[in-house]
């Protein structure tokens, strides 16, 4: 069904299950089960809009990330396996106990419930400026049974501005996509997935500045800031710590290219 497009037997596959329910074993194991008309109208449905380019996760409205399936929707980025390295990160660094950990522009929540998935004892937040990406995410931490995570609408660091909060860790996957590279993008992802989870400004560095400037006020002293970033911008942004940062370091992907930045609060 999906033949002119890169893996399209696998995501007819894919889109077959979301369309019976059934899972891959009762499919497989029953290749004569006819499929009812109104099961068979939807999963034509689905294909149309595969055809028509909308990515594969709003389509089904699911996507995996650390093993877990949460919903997505076009309210929300499409979590990336890259965004794991975050994850990976904090779980290293973490003593395992009762730590605070802040998730900024948590999207449909993928990174607050990995790590409250991996560290029951910690106590997550989880912000975001979009009210409709907040809903999602709590309906992902619900069905995933992860606890301890606030839910928070702000926008970078303004709903904690005067409350005293203060983090051991701060985790961000922010827009870092310059206004010059826009046009370059995918398709799938230029006309499908939210600008503004995406679109930084005019140098792509816009929040990410704005991130390590607000990030030293609510971090207790040696806590961590982590974030993605574009693989090209790993100098420049090495520009943004200078003092009360140390042990600034940078991360790389599975193809060797610079992904994330680690850095610590001095005492």
């Amino acid at each position: 069904m999906l033949c002119g497009l890169p893996g399209g037997a696998l995501e007819t596959k894919v889109l077959l299950l979301r369309a019976t329910g059934l899972s891959e074993t009762r499919l497989l194991g029953s290749p004569e089960r006819r499929v009812p008309p109104l099961r068979e109208g939807l999963f034509f449905r689905l294909v149309r809009e595969r055809l028509a380019g909308r990515p594969l996760a709003y389509v089904t409205g699911r996507k995996e990330f650390w093993s877990l399936s949460l919903r997505v929707s076009p309210a929300v980025l499409i979590p990336r396996p890259e965004t794991e390295m975050l994850v990976e990160r904090v779980l290293a660094l973490s003593k395992r106990g009762r730590e605070t950990i802040l998730d900024m522009g948590t999207g449909c929540g993928n990174i607050a419930i990995a790590l409250a998935r991996e560290l029951p004892a910690a106590d997550l937040c989880a912000a975001d400026v979009s009210l409709r990406a907040l809903r999602l995410a709590r309906r992902n931490a619900a069905s995933q049974a992860a606890g301890r995570i606030e839910f928070v609408r702000s926008n970078l660091f303004s709903a904690f501005r005067g409350s005293g909060r203060r983090f051991d860790f701060i985790v961000s996957n922010p827009p870092y996509i310059a206004r010059g590279e826009w046009e370059g993008l995918p398709a799938e992802v230029r006309e499908h997935e939210p600008r503004r989870a995406l679109l930084a400004g005019e140098t792509g560095l816009e929040f990410i500045g704005r991130l390590v400037r607000g990030a030293r006020r609510f971090l207790r002293p040696g806590g961590y800031l982590i974030f993605e970033m574009g693989e090209t911008q790993h100098r420049p942004v090495l520009d943004f710590f200078g003092r009360g940062w140390m042990e600034v370091e940078t991360g790389w992907d599975l193809a060797g290219k610079p992904r994330f930045i680690t850095a610590r609060t001095t005492d």
